[in-house]
C-alpha cells in the first residue's frame, strides 16, 4: 500500500473530520512511471518516457497499439491518473484507463475515452463489470476540452461503493448491492491498465466513422502515476484490505457521497449524459435490478 509521507500534505484535495480523528483524502505523491508500471503493448516507438519517466506517451500507429500495466494489483483504494488525450481527429481511436481482475469471471472498472472528428467531443464511457457482467455503460460529454491539457480521472472503491470522479466532480457512483444478490468487485484484486488502440468498429457513430490512418500518429500523454490503494500480497489481504484501518477511503465518510458530492454529480447527470444503460428499454426490456435500487 503506497503511504502518505508528511511532505505530501499540501497535495491533499479536502479534510475530513470524523469524530476525534481527522483523515486527510490525498493522492499518493506521484512516482516515475517505471516504478510501478510496465509496458504491456507497443514497440519502443510506441511508448515513449519522457521527463526521467514522469510523462509518458501512448501511440498508436498502423505499426501497432501500446499500453501499461501496473505491477502490482490492488483491493480498494484511489486510484489517479493525468491524461491529455489525443488532439485534433481522434475518429476511431479508444484511449482506456481502467482496472481488471483478469481472471475468469472478472471485476472490471473502466474509463473509455472515444475520439471524434477534429471539434467534436470526445465522449467518456464508464462501466463496471462483476463477476463476469457487465454491460452497465454510462456516458458523458466533458465540460472541457480533454485534449489541451491534462485532466484527473480516478476512482475511489471501497467495500461500499465506487466512485467514477474527473477533476474531483464525481461523475458515477456504483453501490455494493450484494444484500439483494447484485455481484459487487470486493474479492478480487485489480491491475491498473491503460492502452490506446484503435476501436473503429464501435467507438465513434457506432463504427460509422473509422480512423484515418492519414492523421497518424494518434499520441495521449499521461503523467500523476498516483496510487494510494491496498496491495494484495496474498489470500490474507482480502480481509485485510477491506478493514476500516487499511486506509481513509473505507472510512464512513466515503461510504457516501456528502451534499456538495451529490449536486456535482446531479449536475453532470443533468448537464452531460447522453446514454444510462438503465435507461435503454430497447435494449433491456426489463429494468436491470441495480438501476431499480438506484432510483
Amino acid at each position: 500500500m503506497a503511504r502518505l509521507h508528511p511532505s505530501m500534505v499540501a497535495m491533499c484535495i479536502a479534510g475530513v473530520v470524523l469524530g476525534s480523528l481527522s483523515f486527510l483524502q490525498c493522492s499518493a505523491q506521484p512516482v516515475a512511471f517505471d516504478q510501478n508500471y510496465l509496458v504491456t503493448g507497443g514497440t519502443d516507438n510506441n511508448v515513449k518516457k519522457l521527463d526521467g519517466g514522469k510523462t509518458v506517451q501512448l501511440v498508436l500507429n498502423q505499426d501497432s497499439a501500446s499500453g501499461f500495466a501496473s505491477k502490482s494489483k490492488y483491493l480498494f483504494g484511489h486510484i489517479s491518473m493525468s491524461i491529455k488525450l489525443v488532439p485534433d481527429d481522434s475518429a476511431g481511436t479508444v484511449t482506456a484507463f481502467y482496472m481488471s481482475s483478469e481472471s475468469p469471471n472478472h471485476d472490471e472498472l473502466d474509463f473509455e475515452f472515444l475520439g471524434n472528428s477534429s471539434g467534436e467531443p470526445y465522449i467518456l464511457q464508464t462501466n463496471v463489470f462483476a463477476s463476469g457482467i457487465g454491460n452497465r455503460e454510462q456516458r458523458i460529454y466533458l465540460w472541457f476540452d480533454p485534449t489541451a491539457d491534462f485532466h484527473s480521472y480516478s476512482v475511489i472503491w471501497n467495500p461500499q461503493q465506487i466512485i467514477f470522479k474527473v477533476d474531483d466532480v464525481p461523475i458515477r457512483v456504483f453501490k455494493n448491492n450484494q444484500a439483494s444478490g447484485l455481484p459487487y468487485p470486493s474479492t478480487q484484486p485489480m491491475r491498473i491498465f491503460s492502452s490506446l488502440w484503435n476501436g473503429d468498429s464501435w467507438a465513434t457513430r457506432g463504427g460509422l466513422q473509422k480512423l484515418n490512418w492519414t492523421h497518424a500518429p494518434f499520441i495521449a500523454t499521461y503523467q500523476g502515476f498516483s496510487v494510494d490503494a491496498c496491495q494484495w500480497s496474498d489470500s490474507g489481504s482480502l480481509e485485510s484490505c477491506a478493514t476500516s484501518n487499511s486506509g481513509w477511503w473505507n472510512n464512513a465518510a466515503f461510504q457516501t457521497l456528502d451534499s456538495d458530492s451529490q449536486s456535482k454529480l446531479k449536475w453532470v447527470q443533468q448537464n452531460y449524459m447522453i446514454y444510462d444503460y438503465c435507461t435503454d428499454t430497447k435494449r433491456f426490456t426489463t429494468t436491470p435490478t441495480d438501476c431499480t435500487l438506484r432510483s
